[in-house]
């Protein structure tokens, strides 16, 4: 009985076989017959599916991007403030006429209810070589008259007495070229220009002021443009004229470089940011291209007293350079205008200043204003009728700016209640 019973499963399995086997060659026959349809229709099918792997993929590949960023501007939210943002409330500003031509490295100087703007990179390689004035009393560009064309791009130094403008060597030059040591000095009422004793050596973005009867020269980066430079150099001027041959030694500086604000207030000659290092030519390029280097901006404040000593006073509330033009004297205030900060510590890239700053010169204590319509460096700014004024600069572009151009000529405003 039980071998029956293991009989009748044998032949069950061998029927299951056999017609699978049946089923097997039939759907091969059908599938032979139909091959050119059947292809076309695995084959689409195929596609199908390779896009639908394909749009995971861009799905995955930008989920782990968004992470990536979401992480970033995680880690940015809790920086240091030195590269984030300070509280501040966003000033009324107001956009006025476009500058002539758009400044990076431009310098400008007020007299009255004119601001001369002077110089300045246009782009990389393309420096301008003529000054455009802007009336603060009907908002509008005009006056445009050319450079001695010995005179430096960029770079420069630069103060006036109330009539005669003071220009003192800078870079000569696109790109990262050398700096010259000629100095010139503009009558703004002839539109005329005459020489002065050139620099002992040049120097890039020195701290230049008048203060007692001398035209005073300091820091700055070496002819290598990265070097800090140390040196205090004056010349006695009067009525746009020098009045000794030569530039006689000062007190040194306690920090070197670049790009910082030289303000005579109080009878007192205060510098404040600035940095060490800068860009420097790349070696062996023929055009003087660019390379980064290392740079250290920071946030001193020194003051040369009566005794001819630097004093230090209370630093700014974050690093900034970039700010020899961007400064006013309000009220027995100091106002500077955007900058540049320290390097943001994941991308490593320049961090911007969107920022107006206040230094009360009767309490010697910093403040923040309020916030600008954007970030900007080298920003060249003036002061008119209780209107704050700015215009050129670099701005940092956000995700959501229309702003064409990172180097602009815009001009805005806002009205300063201090």
């Amino acid at each position: 009985m039980a071998r029956s019973n293991k009989s009748g499963r044998y032949v069950l399995v061998l029927s299951c076989v056999a017609l699978l086997g049946v089923a097997l060659v039939a759907d091969f026959i059908w599938a032979y017959s139909n091959s050119a349809s059947s292809s076309l229709v695995w084959s689409g099918n195929l596609d199908r599916s390779l896009e639908r792997l394909s749009g995971a993929g861009d799905l995955v590949a930008e989920s782990v991007v968004k992470k990536k960023k979401d992480l970033k501007i995680l880690e940015s939210k809790e920086l240091n403030a030195t590269f984030a943002d300070l509280p501040a409330t966003m000033l009324e500003w107001e956009e006025m006429a476009e500058a002539p031509v758009p400044r990076l490295d431009g310098a400008a100087i007020q007299i009255k209810n004119l601001l001369f703007v002077f110089a300045g990179y246009g782009t990389i390689d393309y420096v301008h070589s003529h000054v455009d004035i802007y009336n603060f009393t009907d908002n509008t560009w005009g006056g445009r008259f050319d450079m001695p064309k010995e005179m430096a791009h960029s770079h420069l130094g630069m103060v006036t007495d109330g009539r005669y403008i003071y220009i003192v060597t800078g870079q000569y030059g696109p790109q990262c070229r050398g700096p010259t040591a000629r100095n010139f000095v503009l009558d703004t009422e002839k539109k005329e220009w005459h020489d002065l004793p050139p620099l002992p050596v040049p120097r890039y973005a020195p701290a230049t002021q008048l203060w007692r009867g001398r035209l005073h020269v300091m820091g700055g980066s070496k002819e290598d443009r990265h070097e800090p430079g140390l040196e205090h150099w004056s010349l006695a001027v009067k009525d746009g004229k020098a009045l000794q041959k030569e530039w006689q030694s000062e007190i040194p500086m306690p920090r070197g470089g670049p790009h910082r604000a030289c303000i005579v207030a109080n009878d007192q000659l205060i510098v404040i940011g600035g940095q060490e290092g800068d860009f420097m030519a790349k070696p062996g390029s023929p055009i003087f291209k660019c390379v980064r280097r290392s740079e250290v901006v920071y946030s001193d404040v020194y003051m040369l007293d009566n005794e001819m000593k630097w004093k230090e006073l209370p630093p700014m509330p974050k690093p900034d350079s970039h700010i020899e033009f961007a400064w006013v004297n309000v009220n027995n205030s100091i106002i500077i205008v955007g900058g540049t900060t320290e390097k943001h510590p994941i991308t490593k890239k320049m961090v911007l200043v969107g920022e107006v700053f206040r230094f009360n010169l009767d309490k010697l204590e910093w403040s923040v204003l309020g916030r600008l319509p954007f970030r900007i460096k080298t920003t060249l700014v003036g002061y008119w009728n209780g209107w704050l004024y700015f215009t050129s600069g670099q701005r940092d572009k956000g995700p959501n700016d229309p702003a064409p151009k990172k180097v602009v000529g815009c001009m805005w405003r806002t009205k300063l209640h201090l």
